[in-house]
């Protein structure tokens, strides 16, 4: 599957900013399931991408003179291999079963957890977590904030798709099982659900599985893969300080759709 990516993030403030730091994970690298066939990102100025240390792709924008703006634009195509439902990585596991504070895992989770999976540990087992999950905490926009943690959110029995990824790594990594927060793009025709999406990814038999626990999918064959982290504030797409500027208005566009193949041409 061919997809079409475009994403802009604008923030706006009640007066002039002195100075602000964005850390941007917007772009997506080759992997066994996915080929970057092109990728922009166009920002205030020109900055350099460095890898981080989960080995995504990030650009950190300083902006030292005084604005009263910022608009992030990221766009490309990318090719997805839907029947790849696995892939390997060089790198080990074991860093992403540490909690957080974002998925530390309560008494209710860990019994949660215990009673979706016993004793087992395999994809089987987390598919049926992640279905648990589901039916447990309603996706219920504007019910949380980025920062919820996942025992809080899972009380409330509502969240997002970041709460429903906080809350399976927190179960995951309570059964010993290494598993990471993954932030990207979604193609779908649910308008309910903005592109712009998060889920989770476990270790298991040599490779990192893929568990959307707000879509219950398990193969990733609509998915885009841009950044992986222990949590959401690892991977997100854009995060950021500043000195002054008053309140804060942000808008982001996102538009994820399929591309005709190569030597196609889409007809208005």
């Amino acid at each position: 599957m061919r997809l079409s990516i475009s994403h802009e993030t604008c923030y706006r403030y009640e007066a002039q900013v002195r100075a602000s730091i964005q850390y941007l994970r917007l772009t997506p690298h080759d992997s066994e399931r996915q080929k970057i066939l092109s990728w922009q990102l166009d920002l205030p100025r020109a900055v350099r991408a460095q890898i981080d240390p989960y080995g995504n792709i990030l650009h950190v924008l300083t902006l030292d003179e005084p604005h009263e703006s910022i608009v992030i634009t990221a766009r490309g195509q990318v090719e997805i291999d839907p029947s790849r439902e696995a892939e390997h990585d060089d790198q080990s596991p074991l860093p992403f079963l540490r909690y957080t504070r974002l998925t530390e895992a309560d008494e209710a989770l860990r019994a949660f957890a215990a009673e979706h999976c016993a004793a087992r540990r395999d994809r089987q087992a987390l598919s049926g977590l992640m279905q648990a999950l589901h039916q447990h905490m309603v996706y219920t926009p504007g019910a949380t904030e980025v920062d919820t943690p996942a025992a809080q959110a899972f009380a409330g029995r509502t969240g997002v798709c970041q709460d429903h990824t906080h809350a399976f790594l927190a179960c995951a990594r309570s059964l010993g099982i290494a598993a990471r927060y993954v932030s990207g793009y979604l193609c779908t025709q649910d308008s309910e659900h903005l592109s712009s999406h998060a889920w989770a990814e476990a270790w298991l038999d040599d490779a990192w599985y893929s568990f959307d626990v707000t879509n219950q999918l398990s193969v990733p064959e609509r998915h885009l893969k841009v950044a992986v982290g222990l949590d959401y504030l690892d991977a997100c797409p854009v995060r950021g300080m500043r000195r002054g500027g008053g309140f804060e208005q942000m808008h982001a566009k996102v538009l994820v759709e399929p591309a005709p193949p190569m030597g196609q041409t889409q007809h208005q």
